[in-house]
């Protein structure tokens, strides 16, 4: 039978979600915990891949399993193999034709950034910080410039697998309660680093630097030697997956806090 997980992740303690050697990573932690649960070795696969330091409040994977447990085993008696910056949300037994990865149809990033003078203390490595004020109103205008379908070379990662760098940005919304800008991003799916490129050039344009329509300059570009540095992970996170009606897998982003 096959097995969907929607989980939740503090990035900080884990280097990324995809397994690597020297361990320490969300899917080595998920593995050994269900593994532990299911009495036999299981791979896990997810939606999307996050890199260290780059959180999830909804990420969903699934797996294999000829072993029969309660739905709530695989919640409760997971969490419990798993450290304390990893929980298990929910469990769905679902058809074999799911796949958490290639079945979605949308993933869903939300970035929350601290604009204020003092760097973050309580939320230090939970928001991105910039200590300059910046101009949202730039932002937003220089964001609908990224909207739709674009070969996005200029925001990829020299590292990125990705066999194209077209990509459909669907949404970008950005707003502001307070000190705190929040910016949310959907799309088919995303180039390595795209989301923390972006936001580097939003900042970039934001604090003054360059005007809006430098943002089409950067697009048509298709050059990441032209854009702003890579902004940090900490204010990433992976916020939801949308997948078609017959898995019945909520699809709207999930946010389970107040602040993300």
């Amino acid at each position: 039978m096959r097995i969907a997980l929607g989980l939740e992740y503090d990035g900080q303690a884990f280097h990324g979600w995809q397994s690597q050697p020297g361990g320490q990573t969300v899917q080595d932690a998920l593995e050994g915990a269900v593994t532990l649960m299911a009495g036999q070795s299981v791979r896990m696969h997810a939606a999307g891949r996050t890199d260290t330091g780059v959180h999830a409040t909804q990420q969903v994977a699934h797996f294999d399993t000829d072993v029969s447990r309660p739905l709530t085993a695989w919640v409760r008696g997971v969490n419990s193999f798993l450290p304390k910056g990893i929980a298990v949300l929910w469990s769905k037994q679902v058809d074999e034709q799911f796949h958490a990865r290639f079945s979605a149809t949308a993933r869903h990033y939300r970035y929350l950034l601290l604009n204020h003078p003092v760097r973050p203390a309580i939320m230090a490595g939970r928001v991105g910080w910039h200590h300059a004020p910046l101009d949202v109103d730039k932002m937003r205008a220089a964001a609908s410039h990224l909207l739709g379908e674009h070969d996005f070379s200029s925001f990829r990662s020299s590292e990125c697998q990705a066999k194209s760098p077209v990509k459909h940005l669907t949404r970008l919304n950005i707003k502001q309660e307070g000190s705190l800008i929040i910016v949310d991003v959907s799309a088919g799916g995303f180039l390595h680093h795209m989301v923390r490129n972006m936001m580097g050039a939003l900042v970039h344009i934001g604090k003054g630097a360059q005007e809006p329509a430098w943002m089409a300059d950067l697009l048509a570009a298709r050059d990441r030697t032209v854009a702003p540095p890579t902004f940090m992970p900490d204010g990433l996170y992976f916020a939801g997956v949308s997948y078609p009606e017959e898995f019945a897998i909520a699809s709207e982003p999930g946010f389970r806090h107040h602040l993300i």
